[in-house]
């Protein structure tokens, strides 16, 4: 009897020892996630993602996307949201005689991968977009003139009365990471 002591104390205790690793496992998890967040949260962003035609899945023929673009301003480092139909639509980058006649032929590059795609501006420069398949002469393209990214505001501006709005992704990630924090406890 005294052996089958012995053997479930020490059984336990391994028992015990593992769930101890897996619990400082868990906490050193929820740390990286926590830090991970407070990076986001300090580093500002310096890019916009812009949805072409303002909405989830505006890239089609029912949307005026040369009106919406005249409502935008670019940067060098935004990204472009395409959401399509991938079986009735494509998204071509072309150079600007083939914008202007919608000649699908000879593009630059082909952004069509899923219905749901993205495309940095890395450059200032005019870039140019259509949608092949008989669409670009319905209206589905898109000119850009993408402008230089502004100079970073100044860390130390001087005081004012008025009130200083956070930007909404900031706001979201210091909750998210209260969050994650209290979880943690």
């Amino acid at each position: 009897m005294l052996i089958h002591y012995k053997y479930i104390f020490k059984k336990t205790k391994r028992l015990n020892n593992k769930q101890k690793k897996r619990e400082e496992m868990g906490k050193s998890l929820w740390v990286l996630v926590y830090v991970t967040v407070m990076v986001l949260v300090m580093v500002e962003v310096e890019s916009s993602l812009h949805r072409v035609g303002g909405g989830r899945y505006s890239w089609n023929s029912e949307v005026n996307i040369s009106d919406w673009a005249s409502h935008q301003r670019f940067y060098s480092g935004d990204w472009l949201y395409f959401g399509f139909d991938r079986t009735r639509h494509n998204i071509l980058q072309v150079n600007k005689s083939s914008y202007e006649q919608c000649v699908d032929s000879d593009f630059i590059f082909n952004i069509t991968r899923g219905g749901r795609d993205v495309f940095q501006l890395v450059e200032p420069k005019p870039y140019y977009f259509i949608c092949g398949r008989g669409y670009c002469h319905k209206g589905m393209k898109l000119a850009i003139d993408v402008l230089p990214q502004p100079p970073p505001s100044a860390p130390f501006a001087p005081a004012s009365t008025a009130l200083t709005l956070v930007p909404l992704h900031t706001f979201t990630a210091a909750v998210l990471a209260f969050a994650l924090k209290a979880l943690m406890f």
